[in-house]
């Protein structure tokens, strides 16, 4: 049904006006009686669950972070079956993102070129709705994303970072240090590891007990990762989250006056599948066992959730696969792992 609806309605629709759209509806389904209906349908079997971070997981898969970025589907997206929810991401100062349009759907490759720019409320705002979610008996793990206000100067960006750090992280299960985004200017500099090492640890810090993470691009090249991989061990963080989008176009079978009309942006979705797995083994090789491993790119089905495990990870996360499956998408990920047990 949904597959039908998304060829005849969807494809129609401007992309970010379809997510705004599709949002009322997650919305809609964390709000008692219909989240009760909703989660004896969706919930994932017991025996699914991962203990990580400190924390119970009800599922290893989750969304990441750029499908909630002002934390107000958190609920919802629990009661369709996610096991957590990495909001953001977030800014320490509110802003718009880039001009629009900014999300292009390239359906013949299930992939999206994304170039939105961080548009969030601000830090206030987020923690502010935090709160309010954090009182919810029936949450799922929520983990909070963070990343460089554009206006901030790159050579400003640790002090930028600590300060989200400081606002979010008590109200965050998790906090992830995004400086892998394309989307923002010179972010991903700060993947060097001698501007990246004092980032950390400064965030690390102001971060308390709560558990911290670094997500990295997939654009990195091996020795890079392992490099970024060692800094985060003796920085002393959780894990780490692998990988971001990438900004790689090739071996697309979308054509190509298609995809240069998209632009500039971070492509997400099977065309990074490869990669994003690559990546997690190099990551999954050089740290300890008890070191979280969170993977994300390319995921769209049960067995990609499967393959990532057997590769290493402790977690998995999505976000593209919802445009192409629709709100029933955890669902069908949790039965499914149910059935290969």
């Amino acid at each position: 049904m949904y597959p039908l609806l998304f060829r005849t309605i969807l494809t129609r629709l401007d992309p970010e006006f379809a997510h705004h759209l599709g949002a009322l509806v997650i919305r809609a389904a964390g709000v008692e009686p219909v989240a009760s209906v909703v989660r004896r349908f969706t919930s994932p079997a017991s025996d699914q669950r991962v203990k990580a971070l400190g924390l119970d997981f009800p599922s290893p898969f989750g969304v990441a972070a750029g499908f909630d970025k002002n934390v107000t589907m958190g609920r919802g997206l629990g009661a369709l079956g996610f096991g957590h929810v990495e909001v953001g991401t977030v800014t320490a100062l509110p802003q718009p993102g880039n001009p629009k349009p900014r999300l292009f759907r390239l359906v013949a490759d299930r992939a999206v070129i994304n170039r939105m720019g961080f548009n969030n409320d601000g830090a206030a705002a987020a923690a502010a709705k935090l709160r309010r979610l954090r009182r919810s008996r029936t949450r799922p793990v929520i983990g909070v994303n963070i990343g460089k206000s554009r206006v901030v100067a790159v050579e400003d960006a640790t002090t930028d970072y600590v300060r989200s750090a400081k606002m979010l992280a008590p109200l965050a299960d998790y906090l992830v240090v995004n400086v892998s985004s394309p989307n923002t200017p010179g972010l991903r500099g700060l993947q060097a590891v001698e501007t990246l090492r004092p980032l950390l640890t400064a965030v690390r810090d102001a971060a308390g007990d709560t558990p911290l993470l670094v997500k990295i691009a997939p654009d990195l090249d091996d020795a890079e990762v392992r490099d970024i991989t060692r800094l985060a061990v003796d920085a002393g963080l959780s894990g780490i989250i692998a990988t971001n989008t990438t900004i790689e176009r090739t071996g697309l079978r979308t054509d190509a006056a298609t995809v240069e009309a998209a632009g500039t942006g971070g492509l997400s979705g099977a065309p990074l599948k490869a990669r994003a797995t690559a990546v997690l083994r190099l990551v999954r090789e050089a740290v300890p066992a008890e070191f979280v491993v969170i993977s994300a790119g390319g995921v769209e089905t049960a067995e990609d959730v499967r393959e990532r495990l057997a590769a290493g990870a402790t977690l998995v996360q999505g976000y593209t696969g919802f445009l192409y499956r629709g709100p029933l998408w955890a669902r069908q990920i949790n039965r499914g792992l149910a059935r290969a047990r």
